[in-house]
């Protein structure tokens, strides 16, 4: 059986091909056929249904599906294994099943890339915490499964490209679930937390950069303007967090996450205190205070 290899994640609907006209066709899509294509096929007498079939399938397609409980003919599938075209059906209707494949394809066929770090679910935020080997990464990312949250990924993090504006995290299928704690050991989360507190994807909203304290650098102390982290060209906040004996991580994170959630719905704390402070000093120069 030969290999079938899908490089887009577009999907085409071919009424067109099906009426024998090919300038323009996509023939590298997933081809789908609904109930409108499939109505007007069986109305053809069998001859020029077997002519239609012959093109359309071995025009270089990658597979052909049906949908809506239609179902190809004997004669359409004998011309399929002929030519190494899979057909398939599905009880989906058209519309939805469109939507889920290409959903589904657009985050299959992402461009990609792996990167050391861990990511969490926080409270619905996607979590990216990245640093040096060794700085607290998986022990903080434990905290939060502790705390109710849900790991994504230890160690490894796949990210995927799936629109200009959304990257989305996943775990190697070697180590999903399992989280790395130095002096212990490998441990389980799946198994140890329940189901609950593991995901298996999560869009990337937020990076926090762990790093050893410098007392000679000077870290944002404000926050009124927001840093940000390059990933295949999109762009994510970040904050870099420095490590000191007695920071609770776990409440940090929690606390960054709430935070960016609060600023995505409109609700700035720095730019608020700026204004307060302002509004003070203009009442103080007018003798108001």
């Amino acid at each position: 059986m030969s290999t079938v290899m899908l490089t887009t994640p577009d999907i085409n609907r071919p009424a067109l091909q099906l009426t024998g006209y090919y300038e323009h066709f996509v023939r590298e899509r997933v081809q789908i056929i609904g109930y409108v294509e499939y109505s007007y096929i069986m109305q053809l007498d069998e001859e020029e249904r077997n002519r239609i079939y012959e093109r359309f399938i071995s025009s270089g397609i990658p597979c052909v599906i049906f949908t809506t409980l239609t179902e190809p003919s004997e004669q359409m599938l004998e011309i399929s294994r002929r030519h190494g075209v899979p057909t398939l059906v599905t009880e989906r209707t058209t519309s939805g099943f469109m939507a889920e494949i290409i959903r589904w394809l657009g985050v299959e066929l992402a461009p990609s890339i792996s990167i050391h770090g861990v990511l969490v679910d926080v409270y619905g935020e996607g979590v990216l915490i990245m640093g040096e080997s060794g700085i607290g990464k998986s022990e903080a990312a434990l905290e939060l499964v502790r705390r109710g949250h849900r790991l994504v990924s230890d160690d490894v993090v796949i990210i995927r490209k799936v629109s200009d504006v959304t990257l989305v995290g996943s775990a190697p299928d070697m180590t999903r679930h399992f989280i790395e704690l130095r002096g212990i050991g490998i441990i389980d989360v799946k198994t140890l937390y329940g189901v609950e507190h593991v995901k298996d994807t999560q869009a990337i909203d937020l990076v926090i950069k762990l790093e050893d304290w410098n007392r000679d650098r000077e870290y944002d102390r404000m926050g009124l303007e927001d840093e940000y982290m390059e990933f295949l060209g999109n762009r994510v906040v970040a904050h870099s967090i420095p490590i000191r004996p007695g920071r609770n991580l776990a409440v940090i994170v929690e606390t960054a996450a709430v935070n960016h959630r609060q600023k995505k719905m409109g609700y700035n704390a720095a730019q608020e205190l700026k204004r307060r402070v302002q509004e003070n000093m203009i009442m103080k120069r007018e003798g108001k205070v």
